[in-house]
């Protein structure tokens, strides 16, 4: 009976030790979608509204949000912007902790004053990123992100169809998530205080 007792007595001691080592061992439960490793979306290479080359590496201690979009677009750039723009809000101090950027795959239409403008309604240090026709093509591509043009009802007129989504990557410059359109504002906070944990 005293080696059973003793037993069950280690037993015992141990089991909020193992339970403590099940809680570190789960995985993160983050509302989108967990790219981290992947071998694309791995930087950005192109200019602001002022002519100045950006790179993710400058926003190091930062959450980056990275949405490719364009300025005429009806719902899923703005309300994408908009979302953001509330979360940053909704978390306080740690709100400064997160940069919004928006990349045009519209250079055609979106002119530097006319972007800067746009991100700038939402919030005031919000950047925007337009390159040529040919480094928007190469960075939707390093990033897999579609668009096409498509025929607008007038003559000359169009829209853009594209990937609605955002990459968000960590305070060490890694990509993180894709966080897909209609996820909401919520889940987009959720998983940013997430990765505002691991920073801290």
């Amino acid at each position: 009976m005293a080696v059973s007792r003793r037993r069950l007595i280690t037993a015992a001691a141990l089991a909020p030790v193992l339970g403590a080592c099940d809680q570190a061992a789960a995985p993160l439960s983050f509302k989108a979608v967990d790219i981290t490793g992947a071998d694309y979306a791995q930087d950005l290479d192109l200019p602001d509204t002022e002519g100045k080359r950006r790179h993710i590496s400058e926003f190091k201690g930062k959450l980056t949000v990275v949405f490719f979009g364009f300025t005429q677009c009806p719902d899923v750039c703005p309300t994408t912007m908009l979302e953001l723009a509330q979360v940053k809000q909704a978390l306080g101090a740690d709100g400064a902790k997160v940069q919004g950027v928006f990349v045009s795959i519209d250079p055609e239409r979106d002119t530097p004053e006319v972007l800067k403008a746009y991100v700038q309604n939402f919030s005031p240090d919000f950047i925007a990123l337009r390159g040529t026709p040919e480094e928007t093509k190469a960075m939707a591509k390093r990033f897999k992100v579609f668009y096409a043009k498509v025929p607008g009802k007038t003559e000359g007129g169009y829209t853009l169809d594209h990937t609605a989504g955002s990459y968000i990557f960590d305070a060490q410059g890694k990509v993180r998530l894709f966080t897909r359109y209609g996820a909401g504002a919520e889940a987009l906070k959720h998983d940013l205080q997430i990765l505002l944990k691991q920073t801290a």
